[in-house]
Protein backbone atom coordinates (compact mmCIF):
# COMPACT_ATOMS: atom_id res chain seq x y z
CA UNK A 1 0.00 0.00 0.00
CA UNK A 2 1.34 3.69 -1.13
CA UNK A 3 2.13 5.93 1.51
CA UNK A 4 -0.64 8.28 0.93
CA UNK A 5 -3.00 5.85 1.27
CA UNK A 6 -1.80 4.96 4.37
CA UNK A 7 -1.90 8.50 5.90
CA UNK A 8 -5.28 9.11 3.98
CA UNK A 9 -6.85 5.96 5.63
CA UNK A 10 -5.68 6.93 9.00
CA UNK A 11 -6.93 10.68 8.93
CA UNK A 12 -10.46 9.74 7.43
CA UNK A 13 -10.14 7.07 10.43
CA UNK A 14 -9.55 9.77 12.98
CA UNK A 15 -12.37 12.12 11.22
CA UNK A 16 -14.72 8.98 11.80
CA UNK A 17 -14.10 8.73 15.51
CA UNK A 18 -13.79 12.41 16.18
CA UNK A 19 -17.58 12.29 14.52
CA UNK A 20 -18.63 9.87 16.08
CA UNK A 21 -17.79 10.97 19.56
CA UNK A 22 -19.61 14.34 18.32
CA UNK A 23 -22.89 12.11 17.58
CA UNK A 24 -22.57 10.62 20.79
CA UNK A 25 -23.14 13.88 22.51
CA UNK A 26 -20.56 16.52 25.21
CA UNK A 27 -19.25 15.55 28.15
CA UNK A 28 -19.54 17.75 30.75
CA UNK A 29 -16.79 17.71 33.23
CA UNK A 30 -16.79 18.86 36.98
CA UNK A 31 -15.67 18.17 40.35
CA UNK A 32 -18.10 16.09 42.05
CA UNK A 33 -16.61 17.66 45.56
CA UNK A 34 -17.57 21.46 45.97
CA UNK A 35 -21.01 21.47 47.02
CA UNK A 36 -23.38 23.67 46.54
CA UNK A 37 -21.76 24.37 43.02
CA UNK A 38 -21.11 20.39 42.47
CA UNK A 39 -21.52 17.48 44.62
CA UNK A 40 -22.08 13.75 44.28
CA UNK A 41 -25.67 12.46 46.34
CA UNK A 42 -26.12 9.29 47.80
CA UNK A 43 -27.55 7.43 44.76
CA UNK A 44 -24.22 8.70 43.06
CA UNK A 45 -25.66 10.75 40.51
CA UNK A 46 -23.39 14.33 40.51
CA UNK A 47 -25.52 17.42 40.67
CA UNK A 48 -25.70 21.22 41.47
CA UNK A 49 -25.78 24.81 40.29
CA UNK A 50 -22.51 24.41 38.09
CA UNK A 51 -24.16 20.78 36.82
CA UNK A 52 -27.86 22.42 36.10
CA UNK A 53 -26.55 25.22 34.79
CA UNK A 54 -23.86 23.00 32.57
CA UNK A 55 -26.99 20.28 31.47
CA UNK A 56 -29.12 23.46 30.42
CA UNK A 57 -26.68 25.04 28.51
CA UNK A 58 -26.08 21.49 26.60
CA UNK A 59 -29.74 21.38 26.21
CA UNK A 60 -30.26 24.95 24.73
CA UNK A 61 -26.99 24.10 21.90
CA UNK A 62 -28.88 20.63 21.10
CA UNK A 63 -26.27 18.50 22.59
CA UNK A 64 -26.81 15.26 25.03
CA UNK A 65 -24.38 15.80 27.64
CA UNK A 66 -22.34 13.10 30.18
CA UNK A 67 -21.16 14.61 33.37
CA UNK A 68 -18.14 13.30 34.27
CA UNK A 69 -16.20 14.15 37.66
CA UNK A 70 -12.47 14.47 37.67
CA UNK A 71 -10.31 15.57 40.98
CA UNK A 72 -9.55 19.00 40.83
CA UNK A 73 -5.95 18.86 40.47
CA UNK A 74 -6.44 17.01 37.35
CA UNK A 75 -9.61 18.71 36.14
CA UNK A 76 -7.24 21.25 33.45
CA UNK A 77 -5.22 18.00 32.16
CA UNK A 78 -8.29 15.79 31.40
CA UNK A 79 -9.77 18.48 29.42
CA UNK A 80 -6.66 18.16 27.18
CA UNK A 81 -6.54 14.72 27.27
CA UNK A 82 -10.03 14.64 25.88
CA UNK A 83 -11.50 13.59 29.03
CA UNK A 84 -14.11 15.62 28.66
CA UNK A 85 -15.15 18.68 25.77
CA UNK A 86 -15.48 21.16 28.71
CA UNK A 87 -15.30 22.25 32.36
CA UNK A 88 -17.42 23.86 34.25
CA UNK A 89 -17.03 23.42 38.28
CA UNK A 90 -16.41 26.98 39.52
CA UNK A 91 -13.46 27.88 37.56
CA UNK A 92 -11.84 31.49 38.01
CA UNK A 93 -10.90 32.71 34.79
CA UNK A 94 -7.02 33.98 35.33
CA UNK A 95 -4.55 34.73 33.18
CA UNK A 96 -2.15 31.52 34.40
CA UNK A 97 -4.89 29.29 33.29
CA UNK A 98 -6.00 31.15 30.03
CA UNK A 99 -1.89 29.71 29.35
CA UNK A 100 -3.88 26.32 28.97
CA UNK A 101 -7.58 26.60 28.06
CA UNK A 102 -10.20 29.11 26.39
CA UNK A 103 -13.13 30.41 29.02
CA UNK A 104 -16.36 31.15 27.86
CA UNK A 105 -18.15 34.64 29.64
CA UNK A 106 -18.17 34.15 33.45
CA UNK A 107 -21.05 32.59 34.38
CA UNK A 108 -21.02 34.15 38.02
CA UNK A 109 -19.14 36.33 40.07
CA UNK A 110 -16.04 35.15 42.17
CA UNK A 111 -15.03 36.36 45.29
CA UNK A 112 -13.25 34.48 48.31
CA UNK A 113 -13.15 34.84 51.95
CA UNK A 114 -11.37 33.86 55.46
CA UNK A 115 -13.02 31.88 57.57
CA UNK A 116 -11.99 31.46 61.19
CA UNK A 117 -13.71 29.76 64.38
CA UNK A 118 -16.22 31.66 65.87
CA UNK A 119 -14.92 34.28 68.27
CA UNK A 120 -11.48 34.03 67.18
CA UNK A 121 -11.47 37.76 67.19
CA UNK A 122 -9.64 38.43 63.58
CA UNK A 123 -9.12 41.80 62.82
CA UNK A 124 -6.42 42.26 60.71
CA UNK A 125 -5.07 39.88 58.32
CA UNK A 126 -1.86 40.90 57.66
CA UNK A 127 1.59 38.22 57.12
CA UNK A 128 2.64 40.05 60.73
CA UNK A 129 -0.29 39.32 62.60
CA UNK A 130 -0.78 35.99 61.41
CA UNK A 131 2.70 35.24 61.04
CA UNK A 132 2.09 31.66 63.95
CA UNK A 133 -1.35 30.67 62.16
CA UNK A 134 -1.77 27.45 60.62
CA UNK A 135 -3.65 28.30 57.63
CA UNK A 136 -5.65 26.24 55.05
CA UNK A 137 -6.59 25.97 51.25
CA UNK A 138 -7.53 23.14 48.59
CA UNK A 139 -4.87 22.98 46.69
CA UNK A 140 -4.10 24.05 43.08
CA UNK A 141 -6.89 26.94 43.34
CA UNK A 142 -6.41 30.49 43.89
CA UNK A 143 -6.90 30.45 47.48
CA UNK A 144 -3.96 28.20 47.99
CA UNK A 145 -2.20 30.63 45.70
CA UNK A 146 -3.53 33.38 47.90
CA UNK A 147 -2.35 32.36 51.51
CA UNK A 148 1.14 31.18 49.83
CA UNK A 149 1.71 34.91 48.66
CA UNK A 150 0.14 36.86 51.34
CA UNK A 151 0.97 34.45 54.54
CA UNK A 152 4.58 33.55 53.70
CA UNK A 153 5.46 33.21 57.29
CA UNK A 154 2.31 31.00 58.75
CA UNK A 155 1.76 27.39 58.81
CA UNK A 156 0.22 26.37 55.17
CA UNK A 157 -1.31 23.70 54.96
CA UNK A 158 -2.80 22.68 51.86
CA UNK A 159 -5.38 19.64 51.18
CA UNK A 160 -6.82 17.86 47.75
CA UNK A 161 -10.57 18.60 48.27
CA UNK A 162 -12.73 21.40 50.06
CA UNK A 163 -13.87 18.80 51.92
CA UNK A 164 -10.90 17.87 53.43
CA UNK A 165 -10.13 21.75 54.40
CA UNK A 166 -13.37 22.13 56.18
CA UNK A 167 -13.13 18.69 58.57
CA UNK A 168 -9.55 20.04 59.72
CA UNK A 169 -10.94 23.38 60.69
CA UNK A 170 -14.22 22.15 61.94
CA UNK A 171 -11.53 19.66 64.37
CA UNK A 172 -9.61 22.50 65.27
CA UNK A 173 -6.53 21.75 63.50
CA UNK A 174 -6.34 25.23 61.38
CA UNK A 175 -6.72 28.49 62.82
CA UNK A 176 -7.89 29.94 59.64
CA UNK A 177 -8.71 28.94 55.97
CA UNK A 178 -9.09 30.75 52.75
CA UNK A 179 -12.10 29.60 50.38
CA UNK A 180 -14.66 30.85 47.39
CA UNK A 181 -17.22 33.25 49.58
CA UNK A 182 -20.21 30.74 48.50
CA UNK A 183 -19.25 27.50 49.04
CA UNK A 184 -18.24 28.89 52.34
CA UNK A 185 -21.22 30.71 53.31
CA UNK A 186 -22.90 27.96 52.67
CA UNK A 187 -21.01 25.75 54.91
CA UNK A 188 -20.72 27.75 57.95
CA UNK A 189 -24.25 28.44 57.76
CA UNK A 190 -26.28 25.07 56.61
CA UNK A 191 -23.76 22.66 58.07
CA UNK A 192 -23.39 21.17 61.41
CA UNK A 193 -20.28 20.67 60.91
CA UNK A 194 -19.40 24.37 59.84
CA UNK A 195 -21.34 25.78 62.47
CA UNK A 196 -17.90 25.97 64.37
CA UNK A 197 -16.73 28.75 62.21
CA UNK A 198 -17.70 32.02 60.84
CA UNK A 199 -17.01 34.34 57.54
CA UNK A 200 -14.06 37.00 58.77
CA UNK A 201 -13.03 40.12 57.34
CA UNK A 202 -13.83 41.98 54.16
CA UNK A 203 -14.62 39.77 50.99
CA UNK A 204 -11.27 39.35 49.00
CA UNK A 205 -11.43 40.33 45.85
CA UNK A 206 -7.97 41.22 44.44
CA UNK A 207 -8.18 40.34 40.41
CA UNK A 208 -4.84 38.88 40.45
CA UNK A 209 -6.24 35.84 42.69
CA UNK A 210 -10.10 36.12 41.66
CA UNK A 211 -9.64 37.11 38.10
CA UNK A 212 -12.54 37.37 35.46
CA UNK A 213 -14.99 35.82 37.50
CA UNK A 214 -15.95 32.18 36.78
CA UNK A 215 -16.28 30.71 33.34
CA UNK A 216 -16.21 27.36 31.88
CA UNK A 217 -13.13 26.26 30.48
CA UNK A 218 -12.87 24.59 27.00
CA UNK A 219 -9.94 23.61 24.67
CA UNK A 220 -8.35 26.41 23.06
CA UNK A 221 -9.20 24.75 19.68
CA UNK A 222 -12.62 24.76 20.58
CA UNK A 223 -13.91 28.15 19.20
CA UNK A 224 -17.07 27.02 18.06
CA UNK A 225 -18.47 25.23 21.07
CA UNK A 226 -17.09 28.09 23.22
CA UNK A 227 -19.35 30.51 21.10
CA UNK A 228 -22.28 28.15 21.38
CA UNK A 229 -22.08 28.43 25.19
CA UNK A 230 -21.47 31.49 25.30
CA UNK A 231 -24.89 32.14 23.20
CA UNK A 232 -26.75 30.01 25.65
CA UNK A 233 -25.56 31.31 28.71
CA UNK A 234 -26.97 34.42 27.38
CA UNK A 235 -30.26 33.23 26.60
CA UNK A 236 -30.85 31.27 29.91
CA UNK A 237 -29.70 34.51 31.63
CA UNK A 238 -32.58 36.43 29.57
CA UNK A 239 -35.63 34.22 29.73
CA UNK A 240 -35.72 33.01 33.24
CA UNK A 241 -33.66 29.62 33.51
CA UNK A 242 -30.95 31.09 34.88
CA UNK A 243 -32.13 32.51 37.65
CA UNK A 244 -35.21 29.65 38.75
CA UNK A 245 -31.51 27.14 39.10
CA UNK A 246 -29.75 30.14 41.37
CA UNK A 247 -32.57 30.28 43.18
CA UNK A 248 -32.81 26.79 44.38
CA UNK A 249 -28.66 27.40 45.75
CA UNK A 250 -28.69 30.66 47.00
CA UNK A 251 -30.36 33.59 48.26
CA UNK A 252 -28.42 35.96 45.79
CA UNK A 253 -28.05 36.37 42.04
CA UNK A 254 -24.64 34.99 41.94
CA UNK A 255 -24.54 36.14 38.62
CA UNK A 256 -24.53 39.96 39.74
CA UNK A 257 -23.74 39.11 43.50
CA UNK A 258 -26.76 41.35 44.43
Amino acid sequence: MKLKTKVALVLAAATMAANAALAEGLRLGTEGAYPPFNYIESNGEIAGFDVEIGLELCKRIGEECEVVAQDWDGIIPGLLANKYDFIIASMFITDERKKQVDFTDPYYLAAMTHVAPKGAGYTEFTNETLADKVIGAQSGTTQADYIEAVYPDADIRLYPTQDEVNLDMASGRLDLQVGDMLPMLDWTTKSDDGSCCELAGEPITDPAFVGDGVGIAVRQEDDDLREKLNAALAEIRADGTYKAINDKYFDIDVYTMK
